[in-house]
Formats: C-alpha cells, sequence, structure tokens
C-alpha cells in the first residue's frame, strides 16, 4: 500500500480537500438543523389554549357571572364576552369573530356549545375541554353544535395550511435551484428583472396547479377556484421574490436564510397542526407576520368565512413579494461587477 511519505503530505490534502468555506456552510447546516429542532418541538410540545375568543348567552341574571367565571379560568384559556342571543352568536361564529358561544338553558341543565370547526379542530377540542370541565362542576352538561362545520374532503381542516406550504416550498426552490444553475446575484438589474419575470410566471402555473389539485382533482377545498389560485400565485412569488433577493445580498448562504424564514420559523408559525391561540408567545406573535401563517389564514377565511378579514393577510404575502423585488434590484444594481465598464441597459 503507498502512503504519502512527504512532510504535512496528509495534513495539506486535508486542508486543501477541506475548505475554510466548507467548514462554514457545514456548522450553518447544523446551526440551522438545531433551529429547525427547537422551533417545531418548541411550538408543539405543549400546546395551550390562550383567550380563544368565546361568546355566552345566557338571562341578564346569571350571564355576567358565568362571563367572569369563563374569564377566570386558571391560564385563561377563554376570552368571554356576552352576546345578545343566538341568532347574533351563530352570525358572529359565520363572520370568525368568535370561535365558540355557549348557549344556556334557563329552565334546565342541558346547554348547547355551538362551534366553528372551520376555526380548527385544535381550537373546537381545546373549547370543549374548557366548557366541559366549568359545567360539570355546575353539574350541568352541554351538546356540541356545529355552525361553520368543514367540507367532506378537508376532515381535520389541515388541506389549506399543507397548500400553502407546498406553495411556499416550490417559490424558495425554484428561486434557490435558478441561484444555484444560473449564479446566485444576477451580473445586472436586466437580469434581475428577468429572472423575476421568470419567477412571476412560475408562480401563476404554479398557483393554477395547487388550485385544479384541491379543488377538481382531490375535491379537498371546493368552491373557491380562482381565488384560490391567485392567492397561491401571490404566495410563490413571494416565497420566491424574498428568496432571490437573499441570495443577492447573501449568495448562496441567502438560501439557508430562505429555509430559516420558510420552514424553521414560518411553519411551526402558520396555524396548521395548532392554531395560533393554541401556542406560545413567540409562535403566536410573528404567526401571521410571515407568508406561511397569513397564507394559511388568508385561505381559511377564503373557503369557509366568505373571504372576511382577508385583506391584511393579502397585504403581509404582498408586502414580501414587493420587499424581495426591491431588494433584488438595488442589490443587483449596487453589486456591479467592479471594472465593468458599461452601463446597464436597464438603468
Amino acid at each position: 500500500m503507498d502512503h504519502d511519505r512527504t512532510p504535512g503530505g496528509l495534513s495539506a490534502e486535508l486542508r486543501d480537500a477541506i475548505s475554510l468555506r466548507a467548514v462554514v456552510l457545514v456548522v450553518g447546516v447544523f446551526v440551522l438543523q438545531m433551529a429547525f429542532i427547537v422551533s417545531y418541538v418548541g411550538a408543539f410540545h405543549a400546546p395551550k389554549p390562550y383567550r380563544i375568543p368565546v361568546g355566552v348567552v345566557a338571562p341578564a341574571q346569571v350571564g355576567s357571572a358565568l362571563v367572569e367565571k369563563v374569564n377566570s379560568l386558571p391560564s385563561r384559556p377563554l376570552q368571554a364576552r356576552l352576546v345578545a342571543d343566538e341568532a347574533a352568536a351563530r352570525q358572529l361564529l359565520t363572520e370568525d369573530r368568535i370561535n365558540a358561544a355557549l348557549v344556556v338553558d334557563a329552565s334546565g341543565t342541558s346547554d348547547r356549545l355551538l362551534v366553528a370547526s372551520a376555526s380548527g379542530s385544535a381550537v373546537v377540542t381545546a373549547v370543549e375541554t374548557a366548557v366541559t370541565q366549568l359545567e360539570s362542576r355546575q353539574h350541568r352538561t352541554t351538546t356540541t353544535v356545529d355552525v361553520v362545520p368543514l367540507q367532506r374532503g378537508d376532515e381535520r381542516g389541515l388541506t389549506g395550511f399543507y397548500l400553502v406550504i407546498g406553495w411556499l416550498v416550490g417559490g424558495y426552490l425554484v428561486a434557490s435551484l435558478i441561484g444555484v444553475a444560473a449564479g446566485a446575484r444576477p451580473a445586472t438589474v436586466r437580469r434581475t428583472v428577468i429572472r423575476l419575470g421568470a419567477l412571476a410566471v412560475y408562480a401563476i402555473v404554479s398557483g393554477l396547479g395547487g388550485a385544479v389539485i384541491v379543488d377538481p382533482v382531490l375535491g379537498a377545498l371546493t368552491g373557491h377556484f380562482v381565488a384560490l389560485w391567485w392567492v397561491g400565485a401571490l404566495l410563490v412569488f413571494a416565497a420566491a421574490a424574498v428568496t432571490t433577493a437573499l441570495q443577492v445580498l447573501f449568495g448562496i448562504t441567502g438560501i439557508g436564510l430562505a429555509v430559516l424564514l420558510f420552514v424553521v420559523l414560518g411553519n411551526p408559525s402558520a396555524g396548521g397542526a395548532y392554531q395560533l391561540r393554541l401556542l406560545p408567545p413567540f409562535w403566536r406573535a410573528i404567526g401571521y407576520a410571515i407568508p406561511n401563517g397569513a397564507g394559511t389564514e388568508a385561505v381559511r377565511r377564503i373557503v369557509y368565512f366568505g373571504g372576511r378579514g382577508i385583506t391584511s393577510h393579502l397585504l403581509v404575502i404582498a408586502a414580501y413579494a414587493f420587499a424581495g423585488c426591491a431588494v433584488a434590484l438595488l442589490g443587483a444594481r449596487l453589486r456591479r461587477p467592479p471594472g465593468d465598464p458599461s452601463p446597464d441597459p436597464a438603468q
């Protein structure tokens, strides 16, 4: 067997094979991996309801006292308010302004709990648990009535979440692959515009594909094909534009930063498996500020609540798309290769 007997041969070969840049990238991946574990386990290991909005329909003489009892439950799982009557409670549920309503039977001991499973099955379970415990102390029982049920193909209410995650994954993956194939930093502003234009076309096709799959193909979310298509297109383009901007600023490291934003932080805080009011404070605070959560909530409101309250969520997604384009174009302009005397034709 031949051995390298040159002094320092093995160490020199190792230094040549394992560059400092490779070490830094490996360390970066390790940090990202640990952040992934911390984020997902931290968000999901002990979900607890916090101030889930509920209504109370009860005679005046008992209503205020009952609201106070609900709001005084340990750890404050529910946030109750008096509602005039059952019709008003049902209206609030269909507008997604409350997640449940307890209708008290003044002449008996059997009450009704109106819920909106479209608000999230985990939310409904948390409300049922808290109300059942409260009612049992008063020797009363409850019957659950679902006012806004989930669609037949969306049995656990997770279809919208997975649809949004699929769109976002496509967005940052296509931008990452283009960056790896054609260079993380486009050479000129014109090439940046071309890249963003290509990503916009991809986003439109991708949004259409997702809508086709969940509506006519699988029948999971039906009746809102066009709205879902364009929300999907906006989500895909937002993820792609942000990933492109991060690559323009940080090179290939920008891909890791995109994963940090959309996967490590965005997925567990999106309100998928557990809705935001069951997540710890950090994830609850950032949920709707990231396209994952804003997109999941937008899809839910389109499908189940007639699009009510969707504007703020669309604005969040649009802001990411706009910021990604602006930063990518500005970064490309500022990072023009030194020594290039020719002006950029796009300027």
